[in-house]
C-alpha cells in the first residue's frame, strides 16, 4: 500500500467515524469555532476558495495540507468531488499530517 492509498484509507476511516466535514462553508464554520484540527484542500480549487480557506487557517492557527485533486479527496470519503474537508479529531489529524508530509 503506497502513501496515497494510506492517507485516503485513513480519511475514509475518519469519515466513517463522523470526524470529517466537507464543503467550503461548513469547513470555514468549523475553523471559526476552532473544531477543525486539520484542513485538506485540493490543489485544483479556485483561487478565491484557496485564499479564503488558507487565510482562515492562518488566522485561527489551523494546519492545512494540499492534496492532488478534488476527485481524489471526494473518493476518499465516498462522495463526489470535494474541494475542502476538515478533520475534527486530533488523532486522525496527527496521523494524516505525517502521511501527507
Amino acid at each position: 500500500m503506497n502513501q496515497q492509498q494510506k492517507w485516503m484509507s485513513l480519511l475514509g476511516l475518519a469519515n466513517r467515524a463522523r470526524k470529517v466535514i466537507s464543503g467550503e462553508e461548513l469547513v470555514v464554520k468549523e475553523i471559526r469555532q476552532q473544531k477543525a484540527k486539520l484542513v485538506l484542500l485540493s490543489q485544483d480549487a479556485s483561487a478565491n476558495t484557496m485564499k479564503k480557506v488558507k487565510d482562515k487557517c492562518t488566522f485561527y492557527q489551523v494546519p492545512f495540507k494540499t492534496v492532488e485533486d478534488r476527485y481524489q479527496l471526494g473518493q476518499a470519503i465516498g462522495k463526489d468531488a470535494r474541494v475542502v474537508v476538515s478533520i475534527n479529531d486530533a488523532g486522525f489529524a496527527a496521523k494524516l499530517k505525517t502521511l501527507l508530509d
